[in-house]
Formats: C-alpha cells, structure tokens, sequence
C-alpha cells in the first residue's frame, strides 16, 4: 500500500504544485548528460556503425542508469527513515508527470492570444514546439497548441503514469525508477531522436526504443479517449484511418484520439528554420480549432490519469483486504 499511497500523493503534487521554480529537475540532469555525450560523440565518433554504436551506449545507459539511481536514492531515504523513502519517492515521482506543465504551457500562450495579443502569443509559443512562429495566424496558433496538447499527453502524462502503475504492483522495483526510466527514454527521443543530420544514427537506437516503450500506453489512452467519447467504435475507426499517416507510430494515435472526439482536425502546413513540411491532416474539420477545444483536451487528459489512478487504488485496495 505505501507505494500506491507514494503514487496517489505523487499526482496530487503535481496537479497542484507541478515543478517548483528553482528545483533541480531530473530531466535537467538528463538533458546535461545527454548534451554533453552528444556533443562528445559527434566530434570523436565519425560513420554510421560507431555512431549507432554510440548511441546504443547512450540509450541504454542512460534509461536504465535513470532507473537504477532512482532506486537507489530512494533506497537510501528509507534507511534514514520510512517516512524519508516516501517523501523522496514521491518528489522525484511527481517529477516525472507533466500534467501541471502542459497546462501551463498551454494557458501561457491561449491567455494573451485571447486577449489580442498575437505577437506575445507567437513569442511564448516558440518556447514549446520547434516550428517558426514569427508569422503564425491565430488559428495557425491554437492548431500548434492543440498538436502540442494532445501528443504530449502520452509521453508526457499517461505513459510515466502507467509505469509508475506497473512499478507499484512490484515492490522490489518500485514506481520511482520506471517512471525515471521511461522519462529518459522520452527525453533522449526529444533531444536526439530525429532523422535528419547529425542525429539520424546517435539518436537512431533512443527514438526506436521511445516508440517501444510508449506503444502499450499509447494505445490503451486511446481506447480511454474511446470510452469517454461515447462512441468508441468511431474514434477507433478514425485513428485506424489516419494515424498511420504520421511517421510516428504513437504520436498520430495520440493526436488522432483527440480530435476524433473534439470533431476537430489538425495537421497541414508548418515552417521549420524556413523550411516547410506538411503534416499529415488528422481528423476531420467538423468544427474549428477554439481555446474552449483546447480545454476540453486538457481536461480529458486528466480525466484519463484519474481513471487509471483510480483503478490502480481500487486493485491496490482489493489486494490489501
């Protein structure tokens, strides 16, 4: 029980306080290594099989590097005191769900786009997504942030939070060091895991394993998405028929799930350092893109990490009596 009760006050944490200001962050420390190996690699290694072979080092030694120090620090905590083990498993545990910050993210830019202010909501938009947006419309804006949303929602909230499930119901590993593993493996996939130079064979082994992790995860939010739409039959027949437009095999059934019960659709044109690239359209144009949209995403986002919380207490729960 102590684990699911970490779990439970982990989420509460981060719906209310999400990541204080000023806090080492895992995923800082993350990024540090990542960087800095990269950096490393990219001047010393040169061809494809050492690059690959680079990267295989990276990946695996960082997402199970992640869950092993993970363990350990909490380890460490709780032969100080029980109490210390949970209090520390649950701060780095919170640390891995991003629902707080996605939602920030995305009333950061809708707050000044509603009031007029394009400008401002371009500039705050460039923070979160890699495409230009000096010349962004207003609806060219709500559709980055709804893209931003809803892919996110997975690697950022609902697949941390299913390891974080399956780490609780096995005592001797624990939900700290696979949320943190899985948290690498999404973090090395964001910073390396692209498919154009110089990154297309270091990053080669972390984007494919990013996509193995999240496959399961992925899937079961859309079938969540599925129920609490009423008609799952038509929100899975969407997703069959456009998510394997995108590359990815989890972001466009993420993004899919969405707009189906949204009637929404994104996708289209983006301008990448001035170069265009056309993005699969996903969904279809039953209504317009609008803050309210964005919301309603949101807000199924956390009605799905309740749901999934709320069965694992419930399992826990059983198992205890």
């Amino acid at each position: 029980m102590s684990a699911i009760t970490v779990l439970a006050i982990a989420a509460g944490l981060d719906y209310i306080i999400g990541d204080p200001w000023g806090w080492l962050h895992p995923v800082q420390v993350m990024g540090g290594i990542i960087s800095r190996y990269t950096a490393f690699s990219l001047n010393h290694w040169q061809g494809r099989y050492r690059r690959r072979v680079a990267g295989i080092v990276l990946g695996v030694g960082l997402i199970s590097g992640s869950g092993v120090v993970g363990w350990l620090i909490v380890q460490a905590a709780s032969w100080i005191h029980p109490l210390f083990g949970m209090a520390i498993a649950t701060i780095l545990l919170a640390s891995c769900f991003a629902g707080r910050s996605l939602r920030f993210a995305a009333m950061e830019v809708l707050q000044p786009l509603t009031a007029g202010q394009i400008s401002e909501a371009r500039s705050i938009l460039s923070r979160y997504v890699g495409r230009d947006t000096e010349n962004l419309s207003a609806s060219e804006i709500l559709r980055a942030v709804l893209e931003t949303v809803t892919e996110n929602a997975t690697d950022g909230v609902m697949a941390p939070l299913f390891y974080a499930i399956v780490g609780a119901f096995v005592p001797p590993i624990g939900s700290v060091p696979l949320a943190l593993a899985y948290k690498a493996a999404s973090t090395l996939d964001s910073m390396v895991g692209y498919r154009q130079e110089p990154y297309t064979d270091l990053g080669w082994f972390s984007a494919k394993f990013e996509d193995v992790l999240t496959w399961l995860p992925c899937r079961l939010t859309v079938l969540t998405l599925a129920l609490f739409s009423g008609n799952p039959i038509q929100v899975w027949r969407l997703c069959c028929r456009d998510a394997p437009k995108d590359p990815s095999p989890n972001s466009g059934w993420s993004e899919c799930a969405y707009v189906a019960v949204l009637g929404v659709q994104v996708g289209g044109m983006n301008w990448y350092n001035g170069v265009a690239k056309e993005k699969p359209l996903l969904g279809d144009d039953q209504s317009a893109i609008t803050p309210l949209k964005i919301y309603q995403a949101l807000r199924l986002t956390r009605y799905c990490f309740l749901l999934w919380l709320g069965v694992a207490l419930a399992i826990a729960l059983l198992g205890f009596l």
